[in-house]
């Protein structure tokens, strides 16, 4: 090994997540809370967990994380591998954990027994690996300030000779001092003699959490991402050897930027284009073009890319990679990179959305993904029309490209006008954009109103749909006075029904029967003349939601929800997604009965949801006790499974799985009996989508919602049934990871819209969404990761104690 040569890892380079094991509780038991008196007996089991927090900078960092349950005597040991959404190249020299044991034996509150807060890397930058024995402080929670009131390492001044020896203990354990049998006995002997003697001379006034960090194979040296260093090998899995030179040869001179510029110059056009990659640069590119649309590049990947451009050309996967790789800045280059791009092989439209993301400003680039997007159907346009509206955020004039397209596909077709039109209308509100959204409002209302003269009829032109559009809001503005109105009505919800019968019949008579049909918002090919009043109810509940049944065009009905106070534009999102990935399943011949009722926001704090006949599985348990005992009702069969029809179940397993991968993906937390769903026909669906990538309200929630009555209905975890629903769910993921990318690119879409857990965060939101997906596991080993998650939501014990005590509240209220 030469001088300058060293053996280590760089922090930055390591792309595995932040992992340790917490182990056990040491020192005095915790002082018990009074005894609780249940049912006549006495309880003073005491139940403690450690709550995980991680921070970077003194900011917290994605979601607290919690141990199981340990209600067992001293010493309570838990030995349960934690894994936090951040990974190791995501850290700062100032990352701490924060733990915190809790003591939840008293059911009115939860106690802190005591904290510890513990720096990731040492003084001297270097990751901290191994067992540590943390000083908790009692009573108090952790603090993850910089600096912290609650430090876990006992200081220097403060260390006696237990403490030195537990450190060399934990240097011999990592392998940093060298074996010797007989030696090792002797000395074990004598450490225990001294914590012995140690003990009996202060008694164990203090206690320990024990953590056992996540070793590497060499140590690890802070280095934060990005910098600028020539060897940048990522840190396997494996452990891999990585060899680092001095960092100092790493940084840009002047020499070496003019180097990069005459490798990436005009005059090697002619030497490039002949160059092929070997074996080993093939299997790096292909790395690369398999890295999700949420990773940036490194210097070397960028410069192995544009060296390969022009054998990369075939390869329509490849193009949005090798854009991320040029550097706009420099025109010439820009300017080559736009000619290769326009003799590209044709991309998907996964990949045009990638491009009309805020990573790219390059307007030829934002033009090239909409020339894509003019060969959509108007199906498919429709599915991410949400987001491309939230797309028109990031281009450079308030009439680009993306506008004008929108506009005349709208024009073309009255469901595209009026869900744009409703989009746009929501976006007049926020602050930052109401200028651009309002230009291109007024963009659109143009262009309906000229495509009468280029109509052959007055009567199909664009003057007339765009009346119709108007009609909508008139609606809409009808609709929120009736609430106000009824609202003000003293008394309760009949008084306020009564009221609303009386003013649909009377005052606004005109709601009952339209002058002329109106396209209904959310399903704009269903043609409404009037509201039926006797049909009208209104919710239980504190906003007092309206329930109105349409006529329509034919003779039929169908009943909304409208809504006054609760802004819509999260469900639409998730409920957008859901349809989504229905549509990506049936097109792998995967029908999982699936209930994407309709949601529209049509202002930042109203909206219409479509009304779906079904009941809460809270009502179906506490009426009929059991899933199957409702379906009874209405598919019986003597000769089919349970007793009802073979179909009947069939539907529910389906729609049980569907939900269950649906919901785990998009992260939807606060999954209670009362927002789960069930038709008469079998279909279980969920509603209610307040809290989505990963926040929940609720602590310990499973990673999907399987209750023991959903299993149990399937006939138990033995049953040919639930083999089937594994099964299904199983096919769902992989299908689902397939186009993992096209979800990813929806939801960066999205990162500028005022949706509450993407606002907060988008950058975060999306990683956490990228995990789920779990794109380094191959489908075998996506199947077995995934039993293994319904194996966990099946056995959470804790989830249904959760469950009673929201039951009881549902009651109360």
């Amino acid at each position: 090994m030469s001088g300058n040569e060293f053996r280590f890892f760089l922090s930055c380079d390591i792309n595995l997540p932040v992992t340790f094991r917490i182990e056990s509780l040491d020192g005095d038991t915790p002082v018990r809370p009074p005894a609780e008196i249940t049912n006549g007996t006495v309880n003073s089991t005491l139940e403690l967990y450690v709550e995980c927090a991680l921070y970077i900078d003194g900011v917290l960092f994605g979601l607290p994380t919690r141990t199981r349950l340990a209600s067992i005597e001293k010493p309570f040991r838990w030995n349960e591998l934690i894994t936090l959404s951040a990974k190791y190249r995501d850290l700062t020299a100032n990352a701490q954990l924060a733990l915190t044991v809790w003591d939840v034996s008293s059911p009115r509150q939860e106690v802190a027994v005591g904290s510890a807060t513990l720096g990731l890397f040492s003084s001297k930058k270097q990751l901290r690996t191994g067992k540590q024995k943390l000083r908790l402080w009692r009573g108090r929670a952790a603090d993850g300030s910089v600096p912290t009131s609650t430090p876990g390492k006992v200081p220097k001044r403060e260390r006696g000779e237990l403490e030195r020896l537990e450190k060399l203990m934990n240097k011999f354990e990592r392998g940093q001092i060298a074996h010797i049998e007989w030696l090792d006995s002797l000395t074990f002997k004598a450490i225990e003699r001294i914590k012995e003697e140690e003990s009996k001379r202060n008694g164990s006034t203090h206690l320990h959490l024990i953590v056992d960090l996540r070793t590497f194979e060499h140590p690890v040296a802070f280095q934060e991402l990005g910098a600028n260093l020539l060897m940048q090998s990522p840190i396997s899995p494996s452990n891999e050897l990585v060899t680092v030179w001095d960092p100092e040869v790493g940084r840009q001179n002047p020499s070496e930027n003019k180097q990069l510029k005459l490798a990436r110059s005009v005059t090697r056009v002619v030497i490039d284009r002949d160059l092929k990659p070997n074996i080993n640069e093939r299997k790096e590119i292909q790395k690369i073009l398999n890295h999700p649309p949420t990773r940036s590049l490194s210097g070397e990947e960028r410069q192995l890319l544009w060296k390969f451009r022009f054998s990369l050309m075939l390869d329509k996967c490849a193009l949005t990679k090798f854009l991320r790789c040029v550097d706009w800045t420099d025109a010439q280059e820009a300017k080559q990179a736009v000619d290769l791009m326009r003799r590209w092989a044709p991309i998907d439209i996964a990949d045009a959305l990638e491009l009309l993301s805020p990573v790219f400003e390059s307007e030829e680039v934002r033009g090239h993904a909409v020339t894509v997007l003019e060969g959509a159907e108007d199906e498919e346009l429709q599915c991410y029309l949400l987001q491309l509206v939230q797309a028109l955020r990031f281009e450079r004039s308030d009439k680009s490209r993306l506008a004008f397209f929108l506009v005349k596909r709208a024009t073309q077709k009255l469901e595209l006008a009026s869900f744009l039109r409703w989009y746009v209308t929501v976006e007049l509100h926020d602050p930052g954009y109401a200028k651009r959204f309002y230009s291109i409002y007024e963009i659109f209302e143009d262009s309906m109103t000229k495509a009468r003269l280029e109509s052959k009829e007055a009567d199909e032109g664009g003057e007339k749909l765009w009346q119709c559009l108007v009609h909508q809001t008139e609606l809409i503005a009808q609709i929120c006075t009736i609430m106000r109105d009824v609202k003000n009505v003293r008394g309760g919800t009949q008084k306020k029904i009564e009221k609303l019968r009386q003013l649909l019949s009377g005052l606004l008579s005109e709601l009952t029967y339209f002058d002329e049909p109106i396209p209904l918002p959310l399903e704009p090919r269903t043609m409404i003349t009037g509201i039926i009043p006797s049909e009208s109810s209104i919710f239980k509940s504190a906003l007092h939601p309206l329930r109105l049944t349409f006529r329509t065009e034919g003779g039929g009905k169908c009943k909304i929800i409208f809504k006054k106070g609760d802004d819509l534009r999260q469900d639409q999102l998730v409920i957008q997604m859901l349809s989504l990935m229905d549509r990506l399943l049936k097109l792998e011949n995967l029908d999982l009965q699936l209930t994407p009722y309709r949601v529209l926001a049509t202002a930042q704090d109203e909206g219409m949801v479509e009304f779906v006949p079904s009941i809460s599985l809270a009502q179906v348990l506490a009426d009929h006790k059991t899933i199957v005992s409702y379906f009874h009702q209405f598919h019986p069969d003597e000769e089919g499974p349970f007793g009802i029809t073979a179909a009947c179940l069939e539907t529910f397993v389906k729609s049980c799985a569907g939900y269950c991968v649906i919901m785990y993906i998009l992260g939807v937390g606060d999954r209670h009996l009362d927002n789960l769903l069930l038709t008469k026909d079998g279909r279980l669906f969920h509603i209610d989508f307040g809290f989505i990538l990963g926040r929940d309200p609720k602590p310990f929630p499973p990673p999907m919602k399987l209750c023991k009555e959903m299993v149990e209905a399937m006939g138990g975890a033995e049953s040919q049934h639930y083999g089937k629903f594994k099964s299904y769910c199983c096919e769902a993921y992989n299908i689902l990871r397939k186009s993992s990318n096209l979800i990813l690119n929806l939801f960066h879409l999205m990162a500028g819209a005022n949706i509450p857990d993407i606002a907060s965060d988008p950058e975060k939101g999306i990683l956490k969404l990228q995990e789920k997906f779990r794109l380094d596991l191959d489908d075998e080993e996506a199947v077995q990761f995934f039993q293994s998650l319904i194996n966990d939501s099946v056995s959470a014990l804790f989830p249904q104690v959760v469950e009673t005590i929201h039951r009881w509240a549902q009651y109360w209220r």
